[in-house]
């Protein structure tokens, strides 16, 4: 049964294209292809980058003639990536080579292909000391949270959830995903209990001033007795009202460009500026490394020790001393 290329599968995480190459392997194929992106992978944001890759590299190999994934070879996939690293980043470059060894072992353990042609191609060396996610001063952070004042109820919603990521670290992901019982109270504070990537719960304290952020978007909501509900909820177009479904992460990606276009922030910022810049506040203020890496959720202290930008300063500073 050769299946042509089509959607095939579709739900709030991922649209997966068949490509050809799998739909002339038959049904089974086809079953396994699927299965590896709906079964083997968890994660839905792995997921969705995963399918990407997938796609472009078959496509690319249909492109070149080959008609069977038994005729993928080791080469095509060495000549892929020597092509890839010239368009992408290394980490890009690694992670798309991660997607082809992982789908073909997956291929090979359901007798699809006879062997992994990805098992033995080596990726581009990446290394790094600093982190390339771009970071705000404490006081443009400051300055962005006041400029979203409590004219509306989408400002204040925006204010609480830019602070969630300023003082706890989180992930994006793990703050659209929050419902309102999440926010809760223990030990004479209120936390946050934030469901992070590889399955991990994490609960944080809140601070004193995103408490109060927090209090006022939930007052203003009328959403506090709602405990199943999302916590951050979409708005309906230009109305100022809210909507029962959570907003997305991309959603929250053009919400943080339109407030730091607001502000004036001179810097290209994105979400992920935000876990960055609370752990460089954190540690400029004295906070441990250690204590960074859990409130992070980092199971490596190397991998904290990525967003701490203190040496941004320093650096500036001794560039100024040169006297040409």
């Amino acid at each position: 049964m050769e299946i042509d290329a089509a959607i095939v599968f579709q739900n709030n995480d991922l649209r997966v294209l068949l490509p050809a190459l799998v739909g002339r392997e038959g049904e089974w194929a086809a079953l396994r292809f699927l299965e590896f992106f709906t079964v083997h992978i968890r994660n839905a944001n792995t997921r969705s980058a995963y399918a990407r890759a997938a796609k472009l590299f078959l496509g690319w190999c249909e492109a070149r003639g080959i008609s069977e994934l038994r005729a993928i070879q080791p080469m095509h996939v060495a000549g892929y990536i020597e092509l890839l690293q010239k368009e992408r980043s290394a980490p890009t470059v690694k992670q798309h080579l991660a997607c082809l060894r992982m789908l073909f072992d997956w291929l090979v353990t359901g007798q699809i292909v006879p062997a992994n042609p990805a098992h033995s191609v080596r990726g581009p060396r990446h290394s790094v000391d600093n982190g390339s996610t771009p970071v705000i001063s404490s006081a443009e952070a400051r300055d962005l949270l006041d400029s979203m004042d409590a004219t509306s109820l989408v400002r204040l919603r925006d204010r609480a959830l830019v602070a969630v990521m300023a003082f706890t670290f989180a992930r994006v992901s793990a703050v659209v995903d929050l419902k309102v019982e999440d926010y809760y109270p223990q030990k004479k504070r209120w936390w946050l209990r934030l469901h992070e990537k590889n399955g991990k719960v994490h609960q944080m304290p809140c601070h004193h001033k995103l408490e109060a952020y927090l209090d006022a978007y939930l007052a203003a909501a009328g959403i506090r007795q709602d405990g199943k509900g999302w916590l951050f909820r979409s708005a309906i177009g230009r109305t100022g009202k809210l909507t029962n479904r959570p907003v997305s992460r991309t959603d929250v990606w053009y919400m943080v460009q339109r407030r730091a276009n607001s502000a004036q922030l001179e810097t290209a910022i994105g979400c992920h500026t935000f876990r960055a810049t609370g752990i460089t506040d954190y540690l400029t203020n004295g906070g441990k490394l250690e204590v960074a890496q859990r409130m992070a959720g980092h199971s490596n202290a190397k991998t904290t020790g990525l967003y701490d930008r203190r040496s941004d300063d320093i650096s500036l500073s001794e560039v100024e001393k040169i006297g040409i």
